[in-house]
């Protein structure tokens, strides 16, 4: 599964082709789409531009990119600390929102992960675990009640050599496989981005490609908007022949 992220936390002074407004959101989306994307996720954003959990943001975007992409594509959400430092705070905004994605991240290394969580469940928003590398997440992943309860496990190379994402993208990966039956999402984010992508597609597991991960192609291009950089994924997948994903224990190390 390709997964496109819009956004994330970049505005329009990082890259005037990353989309804010839900109307941009969803032109964006319908692109990406096109191009390859099977799976949407995206940070709404406030007046001022900064990633908000409001439900009245939420839902707005949520439902314009819904009606761009139409119903067979699944469209994600963030619930980053940074859009709500209180974890009381951002689990009664997931139990204010009143119109739902169908699923959202939740970053274990944060506080009050297993709050955001058990409000989500409680809505039935599917729950991708966000663990990011250099942090003890996957430790509190590993003895949190959702741990066996998860739509899907994101796997962050982040703050990491370019050399070294690889491998410990790889090793995250299996580790991750030995704790959940839950599919892995293996990305990575800048400069990491292109070489995590590839160890997710030699890997057979998910993974996603968009302007919150990396502004470049990877010849080191600017990407106009989030659909080539679909393209550039889905040519990745091609050329490996990968015919979706699988568990990495059951793939060619």
């Amino acid at each position: 599964m390709l997964q496109v992220c819009l956004n994330g936390s970049r505005a329009t002074s990082d890259c005037p082709w990353v989309p804010v407004s839900a109307e941009d959101l969803a032109a964006e989306a319908c692109r990406a789409v096109d191009a390859g994307a099977e799976d949407i996720h995206l940070h709404p954003k406030d007046a001022d531009g900064r990633d908000t959990l409001d439900p009245a943001a939420v839902e707005e975007a949520v439902r314009a990119v819904r009606k761009s992409v139409g119903p067979h594509v699944r469209v994600g959400v963030t619930t980053g600390a940074w859009a709500e430092p209180d974890p009381r705070r951002r689990a009664a905004l997931v139990r204010a929102w009143t119109t739902l994605p169908d699923h959202a991240s939740v970053n274990w290394h944060e506080e009050g992960a297993d709050l955001v969580a058990e409000a989500m469940a409680e809505r039935g928003i599917g729950i991708e675990a966000g663990l990011y590398s250099g942090t003890d997440a996957v430790r509190t992943f590993a003895s949190s009640p959702f741990a066996d309860r998860v739509l899907r496990v994101l796997v962050e190379i982040t703050g990491t050599a370019v050399g070294q994402a690889p491998g410990i993208g790889r090793r995250l990966t299996e580790e991750v496989a030995a704790l959940t039956p839950a599919p892995v999402l293996l990305h990575g984010v800048d400069d990491t981005a292109w070489p995590v992508l590839e160890t997710a597609v030699s890997l057979g597991v998910d993974t996603r490609v968009g302007l919150e991960d990396t502004l470049f192609l990877p010849g080191g291009a600017p990407a106009r908007g989030n659909a080539p950089l679909v393209r550039a994924a889905r040519s990745l997948l091609q050329r490996h022949g990968s015919g979706g994903p699988t568990r990495p224990g059951a793939t060619q190390g």
